[in-house]
């Protein structure tokens, strides 16, 4: 009697935990909640993301192309992909996605497939991916195609790699910057009216060939444009972000009043500023040359926003090369690479959301910051790029000659480390004429409606000592655009497109959707080479702890259960 009494106890529990289960399974299919445990926090959208996906009232839909059979490396990426956008659906329903392969059908349909992505830049992408035994090498397309109402945005979820870069770094990079370029796409494709990016002209400015490549990249999302200054009676808060791109000629004072009366109302800049005159050209032909500054008229200006831009050009031993010829074969001039200090390959070590993760950035001729001046108001100031703990420095007035890079360097003269080169400054800004807005200024503004500003908003500007660093190459008998950064000689495309576009982005971003870009995800790289040395004994503890732990599972439950039915 009390072993049939025992057996109906039983089956009302298991109805009983069954009911449970069913009643949970039930409520959580109509709310959703998750815990964070992870010391990086990487399952947990940042407050500006959040914001922003509240905002979407309409279907976005994202299709994935990383999809299909690869290595682990990749299917990480895939897998931490699909993990964000089920996060980003979760907060709102209408983040649709989907998952794509781009190469299956027959090898027609795979062609035709690829040459109609490749009109709109979507490539694929070969890395290597080292496993425990074997390196794999295969093409992969890390894009997601993003739709909205009757628009579209490519993204590619992989980050640059710099030559011999690790693939799980890569990889793990690319990773911790999903939810930014997510968030970032979603906020750019949103946006109805883009934002407008002028750049400054009439004081020898980078013309329109010359920044077509980074013009090309800002077109995606914004719209760009020249403003001549001494044409314009003011600068419009409309402009989002004004660049000034490697003037040579002086600044009016009514020019720079302008900029300061911008600033003053909020408005950003990015100053690309050379301050020596001096190309790889001023030396061909030449045994040597004497650079001369720039009369540009800025350093007031700039003074009094918080860093001067020093009379010198700054040494790296981390550069680039150049071909300088080392003799003649068959009436042919023969040449060979040589590093060349001057065009220092900047690799920044800031966690900035502008410059994380960033590969290096070719910079030509630069010159020191100095970002210890004095401001009436307190700033924030943020190294962005810097040179190496190999550098040195030369004032004016210096012979440069391209013989220094055929013979080794002193490397006792290379003794200043870290150069600030780029700097990004926030805070209230003091305008540069207070005290000293003559009566004409006054009567300009107020024929325009407008008082004087003394002080401005807190607003940003970010200030890099290189003016070429915008600048693209152009193919003389074709006139074919050369990408930003690309280095003819090392054959190679440094990150200069991302570092500027960056830098626009973070000027332009008021919902501080970029604070995404700053996230890190610690990666545990694992030990290949004793993990191949201890194979064997890991396989045997991992196949072995789980049978001896079910062993004594089943004997102690077996031990309990002919214990209690012996006393029953």
């Amino acid at each position: 009697m009390a072993r049939k009494s025992n057996k109906i106890q039983a089956l009302i529990q298991l109805l009983l935990f069954g009911g449970i289960l069913l009643f949970v399974n039930i409520l959580g299919s109509y709310l959703y909640t998750s815990f964070d445990l992870t010391e990086d926090k990487r399952f947990t959208l940042t407050e500006a993301t959040t914001n922003l996906l509240a905002t979407v009232d309409d279907p976005v839909t994202v299709r994935v192309l990383l999809t299909g059979k690869f290595s682990k490396g990749f299917k990480r990426l895939q897998r931490a992909t699909e993990e964000m956008l089920g996060d980003f659906n979760a907060q709102n329903g209408y983040i649709e996605y989907i998952f794509e392969d781009p190469f299956s059908g027959t090898t027609e349909e795979v062609q035709a497939r690829q040459q109609e992505m490749a009109k709109d830049g979507v490539i694929p992408t070969r890395l290597s991916d080292k496993e425990i035994d074997e390196t794999s090498e295969q093409y992969i397309y890390p894009w997601i195609i993003i739709y909205y109402k009757n628009r579209s945005r490519n993204v590619n979820l992989l980050e640059n790699q710099t030559p011999g870069a690790n693939p799980e770094v890569v990889i793990n990079n690319s990773i911790s910057l999903l939810e930014y370029k997510l968030a970032d796409a979603i906020q750019k494709i949103k946006n109805e009216t883009p934002p407008v990016i002028a750049f400054t002209a009439g004081h020898g400015e980078l013309i329109p060939e010359q920044t077509a490549s980074l013009e090309k990249e800002l077109r995606k999302y914004a719209a760009t444009g020249r403003i001549v200054l001494d044409s314009t009676v003011k600068i419009s808060q409309k402009v989002g972000v004004v660049v000034v791109a490697k003037p040579r000629t002086a600044f009016s004072e009514k020019d720079k009043f302008k900029l300061d009366q911008y600033v003053m109302n909020g408005g950003k800049v990015l100053w690309l500023i050379d301050r020596m005159d001096i190309t790889l050209d001023s030396l061909r032909g030449k045994p040597f040359y004497i650079p001369v500054d720039y009369p540009l008229n800025l350093e007031d200006i700039l003074f009094r926003y918080g860093v001067k831009i020093e009379p010198n050009l700054v040494l790296d031993m981390e550069s680039s090369r150049i071909p300088l010829v080392v003799g003649e074969t068959g009436g042919k001039a023969q040449t060979e690479l040589f590093p060349w200090y001057y065009h220092p390959l900047v690799a920044s070590r800031s966690d900035h959301p502008v410059v994380k993760s960033l590969d290096r950035v070719q910079m030509y001729f630069p010159s020191g910051l100095d970002t210890t001046v004095t401001t009436p108001t307190p700033l924030r100031k943020t190294v962005l790029l810097q040179s190496s703990p190999y550098t040195r420095t030369q004032f004016n007035p210096v012979r440069v000659n391209t013989q220094i890079a055929r013979y080794k360097p002193d490397e006792t003269k290379f003794n200043k480390p870290s150069m600030p080169l780029g700097v990004l400054l926030e805070g209230s800004f003091t305008s540069v004429y207070r005290n000293r807005v003559t009566s004409e200024m006054e009567a300009g503004l107020k024929a325009m409606g407008q008082t004087y500003k003394e002080q401005s908003v807190p607003t940003q500007m970010i200030v890099v000592s290189d003016g070429d660093v915008a600048r693209n190459n152009i193919i003389p008998s074709s006139g074919e655009v050369i990408p930003l950064g690309y280095n003819r000689y090392e054959k190679y495309t440094f990150a200069n497109t991302l570092f500027l576009t960056n830098a626009i982005d973070y000027l332009l971003d008021n919902e501080g959707v970029i604070e995404a870009r700053g996230r890190e995800v610690k990666l545990r790289l694992l030990d290949k080479v004793r993990a191949k040395k201890e194979k064997t004994s890991w396989q045997l503890f991992n196949l072995g702890l789980p049978l001896l732990f079910l062993a004594i599972f089943g004997f102690l439950f077996r031990f309990i259960r002919r214990k209690r039915f012996a006393t029953s």
